[in-house]
């Protein structure tokens, strides 16, 4: 998969679902096993800890699961390791006032491939997860089918009905479900399912995005780049992290031969802000849309506060300073701003629609995931993260559902 191809299948295996948002216009949905792990940025830091406070979750409790994740995930600062086009940046960052500047935690399997057995798949998706669990435990896998409703018998989890493609009902048995829809699909299946809970599909929470293009001049660097993965993270006094990658896309394997015909090289900058979560913004179903299985679907309320705004305003200054001090230019075009507000929902970082919590009615599942009020059934994705902060949501996300099933798995004993 190079630069080229990857845009184009993307947009052709998702759904555009923010054509009928008019709040979340930016919004895709993925439906697959593996979901939004499939497509993500690989980008995988560590929230900040100044953002955890309040959460039902010990700072010292996630620093555990978060050591899990990025075992489980390989995350490590070694894909960029060796690289002169890396070493320059974050040197020209750090020595013009950008101190905090680091190597983005990317989860890559680096160790060689042997046989094609092991260690072929380089980057991490929860397929990884799924085959890796084959090795310890076989377990049954339903595929082309969708679940449309949750079982409940007398406060308790009785299953799940699914359907296959070609619309037949099927009824799953289960004392415990774990529901990994996603932040628009687990309260959607929730609501759809009659299970009350006043914040569920409540407190809708995405990054406000900021997107820019650079150019830094080839005779700058050496013949041999490598690929450039660069952060400047949140703090308690910055509300938001600042990411770039390049050249031409990062993540790619390099073509090397094509790099010294260049005269410029180019950068992605990325901008996330800090959003507040508020009970306004929310998920919920319209009553007059059903899919082809006959699931309502969903419609969002979305706006950004004034505080969000103003987080805005300081990530756009923020981005002059990053460009200045990497020796760099925007490349901008007539129809191309040199920075560009992208629509509410294009992070696709969208969270905490069932966030956890201690209290029912400021949040949907209790500090392990549980749904309040039924027993056995659990959300594991991030709809059930408290808030996001700035940082990429993944690892996180990953940590929190590892305590999950940690939790059941405690439970079941």
């Amino acid at each position: 998969m190079n630069n080229a191809r990857f845009g184009p299948y993307f947009r052709g295996v998702s759904k555009w679902i923010g054509k009928s948002l008019p709040e979340f216009p930016g919004a895709r949905e993925l439906f697959a096993l593996g979901g939004r792990t499939l497509f993500w940025g690989m980008s995988a830091p560590r929230m900040d800890v100044s953002e955890m406070t309040g959460w039902p979750v010990t700072e010292k409790e996630m620093d555990f699961y978060y050591k899990i994740a990025e075992q489980v995930m390989d995350v490590s600062n070694g894909y960029t390791k060796g690289s002169s086009f890396q070493e320059n940046i974050l040197n020209r960052l750090r020595y013009n006032g950008f101190p905090e500047a680091a190597d983005v935690p990317t989860p890559a399997d680096l160790v060689p491939t042997n046989y094609g057995q092991i260690h072929s798949d380089v980057f991490w998706s929860s397929i990884s997860a799924l085959a890796y669990g084959l090795n310890r435990k076989s377990f049954d896998l339903a595929v082309n089918a969708r679940a449309v409703e949750v079982l409940v018998e007398k406060g308790k989890t009785a299953g799940i009905k699914v359907m296959s493609l070609d619309k037949k009902p099927y009824f799953l048995k289960a004392k415990t479900v774990v529901l990994s829809g996603n932040t628009f699909e687990t309260p959607r299946l929730l609501l759809h399912s009659g299970i009350q809970g006043r914040a569920i599909g409540h407190y809708l929470t995405n990054h406000s995005f900021l997107l820019s293009t650079v150019k830094v001049s080839r005779k700058q660097f050496p013949e041999v780049l490598g690929p450039m993965s660069v952060m400047i993270p949140q703090t308690q006094s910055r509300p938001y992290q600042i990411q770039m990658g390049g050249p031409e896309g990062y993540l790619w394997y390099q073509r090397y031969e094509q790099e010294p015909l260049q005269d410029e090289l180019s950068i992605g900058i990325s901008a996330f802000g800090k959003v507040e979560s508020r009970f306004e913004n929310q998920v919920y179903l319209d009553p007059y849309k059903r899919d082809e299985y006959g699931v309502p679907e969903i419609q969002v309320q979305f706006s950004y506060s004034e505080k969000d705004k103003a987080i805005i305003n300081q990530m756009a200054s923020a981005l002059t300073q990053v460009v200045s001090a990497m020796g760099a230019s925007f490349h901008t075009t007539d129809s191309h701003p040199p920075i560009c507000l992208m629509p509410p929902g294009s992070d696709y970082h969208e969270s905490v629609t069932c966030r956890m919590g201690d209290d029912p009615s400021t949040s949907a599942t209790n500090r392990y995931g549980q749904i309040h009020g039924v027993s056995g059934l659990y959300a594991a994705d991030n709809s059930i993260l408290p808030s996001i902060g700035a940082a990429n949501p993944t690892l996180t996300t990953v940590a929190l559902s590892v305590r999950v099933a940690d939790y059941i798995s405690n439970q079941l004993k």
